[in-house]
């Protein structure tokens, strides 16, 4: 399993920052721009959830407070068991989902929601085919930092170092929401056109 550590290699490779004798960006940045590519990669195709959440009698209102890192809700199926599936219309504010054309009944709903990707230590919630397209934007966003970096102290680090850093950064920077826009699309269609069953758990577990 790919973790934070192999992650932080892939992206100096990407870098060519390879001497640890004298790296250019220190652990804590090259970490930092992981999680930001987690996140933006989270935002197009964020990590797919099913959770079962007991609805209220009379009660039109959800409480989905316990989904944790929730990014977006996708679909909710209530009532469930009917075939065809029945998806209810819905409208999410803070920690409340609200059925719109319906009043719970105190059986369960399904949610389908987005979760934030992690990547850390432990694991990487990142699909394996996908791993090379958060080296690139974690790679460019490190770029682009470093290239700001210097900027601000051109009268030192030169403006060329800055310049170059920026234009190899901006470049990858492309690659990168290319990338997640294609597979993005691929994602949306595929959640469209098929109930989620990779991940399982109960809206009050998290």
């Amino acid at each position: 399993m790919t973790t934070l550590s192999d992650f932080r290699t892939l992206v100096r490779g990407d870098l060519k920052d390879w001497d640890p004798q004298n790296y250019r960006w220190t652990d804590d940045e090259i970490d930092h721009a992981i999680q930001k590519a987690v996140a933006e990669f989270s935002r197009y195709m964020p990590r797919g959830m099913k959770s079962t959440i007991a609805t209220t009698a009379g009660e039109a209102g959800i409480d989905i407070s316990g989904l944790s890192q929730l990014i977006r809700v996708d679909m909710v199926e209530f009532p469930v068991g009917t075939m065809p599936r029945t998806f209810a219309r819905f409208s999410v504010y803070g920690d409340s989902l609200t059925l719109l054309d319906a009043r719970g009944d105190g059986q369960d709903c399904y949610i389908c929601w987005g979760k934030m990707h992690t990547v850390d230590e432990e694991q990487s919630t990142i699909p394996s085919h996908l791993e090379d397209v958060l080296v690139c934007g974690a790679a460019s966003y490190a770029a682009i930092s470093l290239a700001q970096y210097h900027s601000d102290r051109a009268n030192i680090g030169g403006e060329h170092v800055a310049r170059d850093y920026e234009c190899w950064g901006r470049m990858h920077l492309r690659r990168f929401y290319k990338s997640l826009r294609k597979f993005g699309r691929d994602w949306r269609l595929r959640w469209s056109i098929m109930y989620p069953a990779t991940d399982h758990e109960g809206g009050d577990h998290e």
